[in-house]
């Protein structure tokens, strides 16, 4: 909400109602659990294996590039639609709140675009539908994790569990166990997994109910300023107030940049570098994603109540990267079904607790309240766009290295990143 303070006393009453405004964790727990587990499992499952799967179809000589293609397209699109979605819906009154029109119209356009890319025979085709989907399933992230903002103060640790914790463990590995049953159509995948985008979405809003603010009082400028890049920069603050917020945003690119370097491109880790079949490689993704799941799920119900009691935060976040990053040189150092369990492990303990608190990290170090969701949707644009940058990068270390460099990037990247979170000194521990 953009509101600006105002002097009489009533509207400064009427204002500071809509904004202490909340949700009982009784319905937005829920709803932070199947929300992002409805947007996020669909991309992972789409982006990591039915994505890179026809494009071998299409065009198999050229796939690693084409790869990074459509992740150089996904994450401009991603960029751009993030912030408009985001400041979109700090600024709507509707009798379904300012958040859930968004990202409903968001996840049905997300639903037609990978049907779409079901039935795309051709590269500018497929690019054409992906790029769609990037536009759509930002405005799903933005407007949904600013239900974070909903919670009781003394639950907020909770909530970003629930979100991150339990709602991106079921996103990042539950789906990915069921995807990796559909390798062989991935065709259908695409279509399956965009119908549960879509009715995850609205099971969540539902469950939510999000209430109405038509009475809220939204301050919007009128006053006429001139299209430049010195005037868009003033949409953030500088470096002396906004600090620890650009450590986190940073942090979080360098981790998912880690993360993703060796998640993106699992189905030609197993097939190109391990030499693994098809079979073979079902088993093995689904085994790594049980794993994962696993430490996810536990992180989940414990991570955010234990940092709510012992008024930790920034310690658990920041050291969780870099296990992420010791994971990856397991498989660098092994180069074997033992090193991808290990791997396993270690980023399955690392990624639970960062999904678990790093939202409310977040939220933490916001350096304007009244534009929650403009900044957790910038800040969340790491979920998206840095699935976008890694395999660029990736791309680009194996026509160079080979595909054993993307263990040591991934490495060095989630180093980087819990070290920027750790530098953070708003939040002492």
């Amino acid at each position: 909400m953009n509101t600006m303070p105002l002097k009489n006393t009533s509207e400064t009453t009427e204002t500071t109602n809509f904004h202490k405004n909340t949700i009982s964790l009784k319905r937005l727990v829920p709803g932070l659990i199947i929300g992002p587990a409805s947007w996020l499992g669909p991309y992972i499952a789409t982006s990591s294996l039915f994505l890179p799967a026809l494009i071998q179809h299409l065009d198999a000589d050229n796939k690693i590039t084409l790869v990074a293609l459509f992740s150089s397209v996904g994450m401009i699109s991603a960029a751009i639609s993030n912030m408009i979605a985001g400041y979109l819906s700090d600024r709507t009154k509707s009798r379904f709140g300012k958040r859930t029109p968004w990202l409903v119209s968001g996840a049905f356009v997300f639903m037609l675009a990978m049907i779409f890319a079901s039935m795309s025979t051709t590269i500018p085709l497929l690019l054409t539908s992906w790029a769609l989907g990037q536009v759509a399933l930002n405005f799903i992230v933005a407007p949904m994790v600013a239900w974070l903002d909903l919670a009781p103060e003394s639950g907020k640790g909770t909530a970003s569990s629930a979100y991150g914790g339990l709602g991106m463990a079921l996103g990042n590995n539950a789906f990915t166990i069921l995807a990796a049953v559909f390798l062989g159509q991935y065709r259908l995948g695409f279509i399956i997994f965009g119908i549960i985008t879509f009715i995850g979405t609205l099971i969540a809003a539902f469950i939510v109910r999000e209430p109405s603010n038509l009475g809220e009082n939204i301050s919007i400028s009128t006053e006429k300023k001139k299209f430049s890049a010195k005037e868009i920069l003033k949409v953030f603050p500088k470096w002396s107030i906004g600090r620890d917020y650009y450590l986190a945003l940073i942090g979080k690119i360098f981790q998912g940049v880690g993360n993703f370097a060796v998640t993106g491109y699992l189905l030609y880790i197993m097939t190109d570098f391990l030499h693994k079949d098809t079979s073979s490689t079902q088993q093995s993704i689904q085994l790594i994603n049980i794993i994962m799941l696993v430490f996810g799920v536990i992180m989940g119900f414990i991570a955010g109540p234990i940092s709510d009691k012992f008024k930790v935060l920034k310690l658990p976040v920041g050291l969780s990267t870099i296990l992420v990053g010791i994971g990856a040189l397991s498989i660098f150092f092994l180069q074997d079904n033992m090193g991808m369990i290990i791997y396993a492990f270690m980023a399955g303990f690392g990624m639970g607790i960062w999904n678990s608190l790093d939202n409310l990290l977040n939220l933490k170090v916001i350096p304007d309240k009244e534009r929650v969701g403009f900044f957790l949707g910038i800040y969340n644009l790491g979920n998206t766009a840095t699935q976008a940058i890694a395999p660029i990068i990736a791309a680009f270390m194996i026509s160079v290295l080979g595909f054993s460099s993307i263990f040591i990037m991934s490495f060095v990247f989630s180093i980087i990143g819990g070290i920027l979170i750790l530098s953070i000194k708003s939040v002492s521990r």
